[in-house]
């Protein structure tokens, strides 16, 4: 089975518990970004987002792209999951005409070429779709200038993560150089050395205007179990935001 059907087929049956456990806080804070739910309005990674052509990858249920459609942004959501979209189309029929949203892969957009102002994912389709063709479909769609911005988990998180207790350590327990494609039962997730990502976003034509590395706030609670560990995430990163511009 491809790493694309089993993470829809993954997503399909996690949808409803999903966000039953975190769509609610989701929802209330909508522009923030990753489990810690950090401002937009602090981080400043999209920048002016009225009358800007926005696709959100891994888009779930939208928190992201409705909260961008009441911004002024002309938004659209992509999913893999049709139960996610599903969730999504719900809370669209409340407000009426919503922002666009699309079933299709991250790995092989459904867009004509510089159509859009801003690609962005919130611990999304980069999680979960293969970098270089992420990366690559994000750079065609973007328009020359154009920025790419996504959330995740660091490598510093993932190499200090043990399978075995389902937590961070505060020691080493997987390999650096190991990271690359990371496939249980369930579903396949992707993560790359530092070297790497930034080797693929120059051979796409993306450079690095940033890197931010978010450090937990003293107050900081999350819904996502595997981050449960504040302190951890006070002392070292666990999740950072690329933001990319594209040069041509």
């Amino acid at each position: 089975m491809s790493s694309s059907k089993k993470n829809r087929a993954f997503w399909n049956s996690w949808s409803v518990a999903y966000q039953a456990a975190h769509g609610p806080v989701l929802s209330q804070k909508a522009l923030a970004w990753g489990v810690w739910r950090i401002p937009e309005s602090e981080l400043r990674i999209l920048g002016p987002i009225e009358g800007r052509r926005m696709l959100e990858l891994g888009c779930g249920a939208a928190q992201w792209t409705l909260g961008l459609a009441a911004g002024g942004a002309h938004a659209v959501g992509i999913d893999l999951s049709e139960q996610q979209l599903a969730h999504a189309r719900t809370s669209t029929e409340s407000i009426g005409e919503g922002p666009g949203l699309v079933q299709g892969d991250a790995e092989n957009l459904p867009f004509q070429d510089g159509v859009f102002d801003i690609v962005f994912c919130d611990h999304g389709a980069t999680v979960f779709a293969a970098p270089k063709k992420t990366v690559s479909e994000a750079a065609r769609v973007l328009r020359p200038g154009g920025l790419f911005a996504f959330c995740m988990s660091t490598p510093i998180r993932d190499i200090c993560f043990d399978p075995s207790t389902g937590a961070v350590s505060t020691k080493l327990a997987t390999d650096y150089f190991g990271l690359s494609r990371f496939e249980d039962v369930e579903s396949v997730e992707y993560q790359l050395q530092y070297g790497a990502w930034i080797r693929l976003f120059r051979a796409e034509g993306l450079v690095a205007e940033d890197l931010v590395e978010i450090q937990a706030p003293p107050d900081a609670v999350t819904t996502y179990s595997d981050f449960v560990a504040a302190n951890w995430a006070r002392r070292w990163p666990a999740e950072h935001v690329w933001k990319l511009t594209k040069t041509a």
